[in-house]
């Protein structure tokens, strides 16, 4: 039985392709969608004109899928460098999740929320989210193929099934996992467009002089430390993050953060440029957070950053729902060891 869930299948004639067909297994195991080119790219690769299509498919992902057949152009294979021409007929299939190198584990959860859809979870600090060199096991991946035996999404691929964002190890609060590749590209054209609501709560060090304020400044890799991202005087992409203070403590100040666009360590690196690191930070803010432990005699015991609050449309009701994570315990204390008097 085929699925269509609302507002999909749309034409799309601005993009240079009219989608005929959303074919949805309900058994939520393999998709597949039917385009039409409406005019010729010439000087655009197919792998970058799907790009736009399937944001929640990386590049090298689409690329992949084109090699192994997955993508084809009027029933032939063809080459990611293939240009679309108009009239082409593009037939994309998402096959069914490959048994993924990452094992099963019985890793509790903290589950605010659960349907046939999506998984919302409150992630711990100290957990990482999917494998990695250095971090093959004991991952909210493979909590998670334990917990929904094997019914992820596969467009993350293999070492990220069920995955469509992420927060970073010590950051705690709010996550969004897809059971099924319908789920995730929809979710993903969510986060693309900006419409989650994300909120976060941090400790940041020192004292923060506006009340509220927006931060937009790019972010991109930094130009000598490749694991580290900075803000790079208009260079990069587009980075927004909005804030307000919550409450002035001894030299640091607790501030609600809203995420209006999503890099990699944004709420880090933004309040790193202001001059106020998020306390715990060893990457961005080491000799802040030593100064901080100076001062208070609190040291923090990992990087304060916690993602409460997390809104958006569920995609199979079109219904607007919002969740909200718990401080966890240590979070807790760091406010009551900070606070002025």
């Amino acid at each position: 039985m085929n699925c269509a869930w609302p507002g999909r299948g749309v034409d799309e004639r601005g993009s240079g392709l009219v989608v005929h067909r959303r074919s949805v297994d309900c058994n939520m195991s393999s998709r597949s969608v039917s385009l039409t080119v409406e005019k010729s790219l010439p000087a655009e690769r197919l792998d970058t004109f799907l790009r736009s299509r399937f944001p929640a498919v990386s590049r090298s992902g689409l690329q992949r899928l084109i090699e192994e057949g997955h993508i084809k152009v009027n029933g032939q294979r063809v080459k990611p460098t293939h240009h679309p021409r108009a009239g082409e007929s593009i037939e994309v299939t998402f096959p069914e999740a490959r048994a993924a190198q990452a094992q099963p584990e019985e890793i509790p959860l903290n589950i605010l929320f659960e349907d046939d859809d999506l998984l919302v979870l409150n992630k711990p600090a100290g957990l990482v989210v999917h494998p990695a060199a250095g971090n093959e096991e004991h991952t909210l991946v493979n909590a998670l193929l334990h917990h929904c035996r094997g019914k992820l999404s596969g467009i993350g691929g293999v070492a990220r099934p069920g995955i469509v964002h992420r927060l970073d190890r010590d950051t705690s609060g709010c996550l969004v996992v897809a059971k099924h590749d319908a789920a995730h590209q929809a979710m993903a054209e969510q986060f693309a467009g900006r419409s989650v609501e994300k909120l976060y709560l941090t400790i940041v060090c020192g004292e923060v002089p506006r009340l509220a304020g927006d931060i937009r400044a790019a972010i991109a890799r930094h130009p000598s430390h490749r694991k580290r991202m900075a803000v790079t005087g208009g260079e990069g992409r587009e980075a927004w993050t909005s804030y307000r203070v919550v409450e002035r403590l001894r030299a640091a100040t607790l501030v609600e953060a809203r995420l209006r666009t999503g890099r990699t360590h944004q709420i880090r690196v933004h309040f790193r440029h202001l001059g106020f690191p998020v306390a715990g930070d060893e990457i961005y803010g080491a000799r802040h957070t030593k100064r901080l432990a100076e001062l208070t005699g609190f040291a923090p015991p990992r990087l304060l950053l916690h993602a409460r609050q997390l809104a958006f449309i569920h995609p199979r009701s079109g219904k607007k729902i919002g969740f909200t994570a718990p401080l966890p315990d240590d979070f807790e204390a760091a406010l009551p060891a900070l606070r002025i008097g």
